[in-house]
């Protein structure tokens, strides 16, 4: 018995004019999504980024206060890559992200403040498939968010927003969640590929301080962008678990 091959993925809908981008750490994005943002600011759309964390606790070899600011600064310059001007940092603990109101809040009044048409997170599955587990942060992070565009939408949660000013916002279509297991779409990349490897290596003192094959920002970003573009007859794409929400 030979093994089947995995279906072909769709291509995500580009009918939209605004995104909000909500993952857990600076360099989330840069892992594969980012050359999809390039395609899109490309096209004229607006993305914002809004981090949970700073990832201070994200190189051992540098105290976490430093780090924060060091990691920060690369976020901001790799986002610019990408046509991305809006960088955002909720102030989390990185590493002990948890799940609950107080983050839910937090993201529900990024959607409020910024009104997208498109959330997108990262996976938040417990793993990338098989036996590779997920980060506690990034299921954390992404369990909020999705639940965070309700909260968003009703008015009665969190009522102290209205006090605020931020009203509710019921306009977000579709939630993606990039490199999830359950990924089912993907956006051809292939034209943007350059600028995404571009965000990711500005991720320098992080990548330096990572080290191993996931160091390697093209080599890692080449195979998974072609592993993804097989599936949608390109030479590089970005997966994505699309979640209906309109």
């Amino acid at each position: 018995m030979t093994d089947q091959a995995p279906p072909p993925y769709r291509p995500v809908t580009e009918d939209w004019r605004t995104a909000l981008a909500v993952v857990a750490h600076p360099d989330d994005m840069e892992y594969g999504a980012a050359a999809a943002v390039a395609r899109w600011t490309s096209q004229g759309k607006k993305v914002v980024y809004v981090m949970a964390t700073s990832g201070e606790a994200g190189i051992d070899s540098m105290d976490p206060e430093t780090c924060r600011r060091v990691r920060e600064e690369e976020q901001i310059a790799s986002a610019e890559l990408v046509g991305v001007d809006v960088v955002e940092f909720l102030g989390h603990p990185d590493g002990v992200v948890e799940y609950g109101l107080p983050l839910r809040k937090d993201i529900a009044r990024t959607i409020r403040r910024h009104r997208p048409d498109i959330v997108i997170t990262t996976n938040f599955r417990e793993t990338y498939g098989g036996t590779w587990p997920n980060q506690a942060d990034h299921i954390a992070v992404g369990r909020a968010t999705l639940d965070a565009v309700r909260d968003a939408g009703n008015r009665w949660v969190f009522r102290d927003l209205l006090d605020e000013g931020h009203e509710p916002w019921n306009g977000v279509r579709q939630l993606w969640a990039a490199a999830s297991p359950d990924s089912g779409h993907a956006v051809d990349t292939t034209d943007h590929f350059e600028r995404g490897v571009a965000s990711l290596e500005a991720h320098r003192a992080y990548l330096d301080g990572l080290g191993g094959d996931m160091a390697d920002a093209r080599g890692t970003l080449e195979t998974f962008g072609a592993m993804a573009g097989e599936r949608l007859g390109t030479r590089y794409a970005s997966p994505f678990e699309v979640i209906l929400l309109g």
